[in-house]
């Protein structure tokens, strides 16, 4: 298990990381979301040592990372970090080379990682003769072509035809099946729901949210209602009862606090009028994002920042 246990970091005055903590299971894919600058690519910088933490520690396994454990990682970051005028083939086999692999295997890995991801046919062009989606691709290749046991992608979408989308997608479930940790960001709310099996958010530089999809939205606890013809507000005044919204089929979201009984809010309703639905609302990842950094940003603007 890779586990990111209550890092913290600080650029001069700026608290860029407090007591960050997380964990990635071997074979989980886990979605890592946060706005600009909230603190995802510094936490994956100090996974992979290019940053060091100012506390806390990453474990690999019960292990603090070291140079050797680094090399058995695979890493894509966001900003493209290759030769650019370097040939494609070239370029992977001595970044294959680099983590160990011999001439014979850096070869067939480089072949194979190519072909799995459709840059096969740019192996003899120079990086920066590809458009900016197969740069990605390749990029991706360089993060794959030693095998590694854990992945750390930055962005790893960003800038990809649906096309490209699919067979990356695909590549990080066979990865993670195959028992690796692949961890990645992404402002792709609706592919972070539909490829994670967790999910992380980061505002502000703490950690305000992890579980699941469906654990996230069990945090809502909204109800949504259909009743006929109920008398305007009749949601309002009900103990631990927040009206959220009226949607355009003329519905009432409300929103439960802790303890209230979802079937008091139900004969509320069934005395404002016949009720058509009555079911728990299952709100999509951009609003349960939403909700959770300002949520999470509010919380922090009131948090005691640690001493530089």
């Amino acid at each position: 298990m890779l586990d990111i246990g209550r890092i913290s970091k600080r650029f001069g005055t700026r608290q860029a990381l407090a007591e960050v903590s997380f964990a990635v299971r071997p074979g989980e894919v886990f979605g890592f979301v946060g706005s600009n600058g909230a603190g995802k690519t510094t936490t994956m910088r100090i996974v992979l040592g290019v940053l060091a933490a100012d506390s806390g520690e990453v474990r690999w396994k019960g292990s603090p990372i070291d140079a050797d454990l680094r090399r058995r990682i695979g890493y894509m970051p966001e900003e493209r970090g290759l030769y650019p005028k370097m040939k494609v083939g070239e370029q992977l086999r001595y970044l294959a080379r680099l983590h160990g692999l011999s001439n014979a295997e850096a070869a067939a890995s480089v072949e194979h990682w190519a072909g799995r991801l459709g840059v096969a046919e740019r192996v003899g062009d120079e990086v920066q003769k590809l458009s900016l989606g197969n740069q990605q691709r390749v990029q991706l290749c360089a993060a794959l072509v030693h095998d590694p046991e854990v992945l750390v992608l930055d962005e790893p979408f960003s800038g990809l035809d649906p096309t490209a989308v699919t067979v990356m997608s695909s590549v990080l479930r066979d990865k993670a099946e195959s028992g690796v940790p692949v961890i990645f960001s992404s402002h792709q709310l609706d592919l972070v729901e539909r490829l994670c099996d967790r999910i992380g958010v980061i505002a502000a530089g703490r950690m305000v949210a992890v579980g699941s999809v469906e654990e996230l939205r069990e945090r809502d606890g909204s109800i949504l209602i259909d009743v006929h013809g109920p008398p305007a507000g009749w949601a309002h005044g009900l103990p631990g009862v927040e009206l959220v919204a009226v949607d355009g089929a003329g519905r009432s979201r409300v929103r439960l606090a802790a303890g209230v009984d979802d079937q008091d809010v139900l004969r509320a309703a069934l005395a404002a009028g016949p009720v058509h639905e009555f079911r728990r609302w299952r709100p999509p990842l951009t609003e349960l994002y939403r909700n959770v950094v300002e949520s999470g940003a509010a919380a922090a603007d009131h948090a005691e920042v640690p001493a530089a």
